[in-house]
């Protein structure tokens, strides 16, 4: 009985250690809204011209969520009210943070260096 009290235990800490243990990854991409992925297609509000920034404030007001978009896969943010995303909305980004699933959960973004 303890034998098998003890590999419970052991189970136990392994299945909470990935969780724990997230690291920190690097991603470069694009904060955009959930209803253009990154896209904006011009013309698209009511025949206007904007940039991916003005393009992503319009769909927010209507509703969309911020996401993150690299290398062609859109990615949820999990922290939706955060200044920063905000800031950076339609922008080329370098954003750190952590993933589960499809969703980053955002620490730092900054936009990157320009060559």
């Amino acid at each position: 009985m303890r034998s098998a009290l003890g590999v419970i235990v052991v189970i136990g800490a392994f299945a909470v250690v990935p969780a724990a243990a997230q690291k920190d990854q690097t991603w470069k991409g694009a904060i955009s809204d959930s209803k253009c992925n990154g896209k904006h297609p011009p013309g698209e509000h009511d025949g206007k011209g904007m940039t991916d920034a003005e393009c992503t404030k319009v769909c927010m007001n209507k509703g969309a969520k911020y996401v993150f978009v690299s290398e062609g896969k859109v990615y949820q943010l999990s922290n939706q009210r955060s200044r920063t995303i905000i800031s950076h909305a339609g922008q080329q980004v370098e954003l750190i943070g952590t993933i589960e699933g499809d969703t980053i959960t955002a620490k730092t973004i900054k936009t990157p260096a320009t060559k």
